[in-house]
């Protein structure tokens, strides 16, 4: 669950946005040290049931599936507090992610392998766990699952806290401040460490690239995280277009629909070759090929 906070900056950590940071090694550079700041990372069998969702899912999707799925997540906002915005939300900087970590099991080591494969699968996207908090424009909360509600009150206020369980009943959650350009400035979100494996992955998945700016729930789409009937635990195909889609240099902060629609189509061309190249390895461990059409 996400909501909107755009209205509500004063709520989010405090600390100065991320500076500028040069793109492609930086990123990596930041991420290796943060991964080494953690210890080395044991290996570990995937989840069964990410693996049979892995294994189930639908890889192949016509343009206008991408284009439906695209306008119906990337605006409105599931729990809006605010001015709405029918525009498009996005970070236009670098992405820095500070975890800070309170119960156990110690998950800050997966946390950082999600983030460091949505990095991977999304050619545009500056993202990187910091060691840094005030280099931090995204703060993860990693908190046991009976104090949900205590840091969802501590983090908005006791009457916006209400709100939030009354509309969202949420299990996690995340939340983004954007400025009067519709450029996110600051994200964080709220995760359960002890909820069991499969849901602290379909929860840290869904909500970080939730508050990226795939801000929308939406039950018509069927194959999106971005559904609360859908549980995936991992980053499939189909949000691996829209945040391709999203995160193009052409898809710009507080674009219109209609202006969106005017690039969409050469957008989707490239995002389509990009995810198809990077899910190659996918096929080669035998999991079902992306559409080449």
């Amino acid at each position: 669950m996400r909501i909107d906070i755009s209205r509500v900056l004063c709520c989010l950590p405090a600390g100065n946005f991320a500076a500028k940071a040069r793109r492609g090694l930086m990123a990596l550079a930041l991420a290796a040290l943060a991964l080494s700041a953690l210890g080395p990372l044991p290996a570990r069998a995937e989840n069964p049931d990410i693996s049979s969702r892995r294994a189930a899912e639908r890889t192949d999707f016509t343009n206008d599936e991408i284009r439906d799925g695209f306008f119906k997540i990337a605006f409105g906002a599931e729990l809006q507090i605010g001015a709405p915005a029918d525009r498009v939300r996005k970070f236009d900087e670098p992405i820095r992610i500070f975890v800070e970590s309170i119960g156990l099991p110690d998950r800050r080591g997966e946390l950082a392998e999600v983030v460091a494969d949505i990095r991977s699968h999304v050619r545009d996207l500056d993202i990187a766990v910091t060691n840094d908090r005030q280099s931090a424009n995204f703060v993860v909360h990693l908190v046991p699952e009976r104090k949900m509600k205590k840091t969802i009150r501590t983090r908005y206020g006791s009457n916006r806290a209400r709100q939030i369980e009354k509309s969202l009943q949420p299990e996690c959650l995340s939340g983004i401040g954007k400025d009067e350009r519709f450029r996110i400035r600051r994200a964080e979100a709220i995760l359960p460490v002890d909820a069991g494996d499969f849901t602290f992955y379909d929860c840290a998945y869904e909500e970080l690239l939730q508050a990226l700016g795939a801000i929308n729930d939406d039950a018509s789409v069927p194959w999106t995280m971005f559904n609360d009937d859908v549980q995936m635990g991992f980053f499939d195909v189909y949000d691996q277009h829209l945040l391709n889609i999203l995160y193009d240099p052409r898809i710009r902060p507080g674009m219109t629909r209609g202006e969106v629609e005017a690039v969409l189509a050469d957008v989707l061309s490239s995002t389509r070759a990009w995810v198809r190249e990077v899910n190659r390895p996918r096929q080669a461990e035998g999991e079902r090929p992306v559409n080449r059409n």
